[in-house]
């Protein structure tokens, strides 16, 4: 007998698929290419590597200042004349007065400006009535102070240079007890650790803390 195949409004409603349940079944044709060709796609796909920043290059001397510092006295002679100075005469005579010389003038430069904010904020105790004003005021103190609290900080690193340099320690590792350089020396008068070592002290107070 052939078979009687049921009209749908014959087939109970929980035998019936739902609309969502036949959306849900297996993908067209179309739909699996493009998601075959999507995961292609992101299993070829590569992140951009990290382009690693070259150092910086090492400070250029000018061979035509290399013998400047012969015939110039320590008050002339430029950063760029002692940099040029050949390595064999580093911390020369000549070139220790030349460092010493600009730590006592940065030195009495920070102690100017320390009397300055001194007669600053003893010419500005006049009460303002204005409450912004007299905030604009406040913060500009705060901010001054501030400035001056870190140049006492590096004033001190200075009269310990000065005591380094009379002592015959200037321009050397504390750690390591290699030349620090006169490229790092002119940037950071004060500096007692050579780029190597101040690098190797960072890592170590980021991994450890203080």
């Amino acid at each position: 007998m052939p078979t009687v195949v049921p009209a749908a409004s014959d087939v109970p409603r929980s035998a019936r698929p739902s609309s969502r349940l036949a959306q849900l079944t297996v993908p067209s044709m179309a739909q699996a290419v493009a998601s075959t060709a999507a995961k292609a796609s992101f299993s070829s796909f590569t992140m951009p590597t990290t382009v690693n920043t070259p150092a910086p290059a090492a400070t250029k001397k000018d061979p035509k200042l290399a013998q400047n510092w012969k015939t110039k006295a320590v008050e002339e002679l430029t950063d760029a004349e002692v940099l040029a100075m050949p390595d064999s005469e580093y911390m020369n005579e000549k070139q220790v007065a030349f460092f010493r010389l600009k730590l006592v003038r940065l030195k009495e430069d920070m102690l100017a400006n320390a009397g300055e904010t001194t007669e600053h904020l003893r010419e500005d105790t006049v009460v303002v009535p204005d409450p912004a004003d007299r905030a604009t005021i406040e913060e500009e103190h705060a901010l001054e102070l501030r400035t001056r609290d870190r140049e006492r900080k590096l004033l001190k690193k200075i009269e310990q240079s000065i005591v380094r340099i009379d002592a015959g320690d200037y321009g050397y590792c504390d750690e390591t007890g290699e030349p620090i350089g006169v490229g790092r020396l002119l940037a950071r008068p004060t500096a007692t650790l050579s780029l190597e070592a101040q690098q190797r002290r960072e890592l170590k107070q980021k991994m450890f803390g203080d």
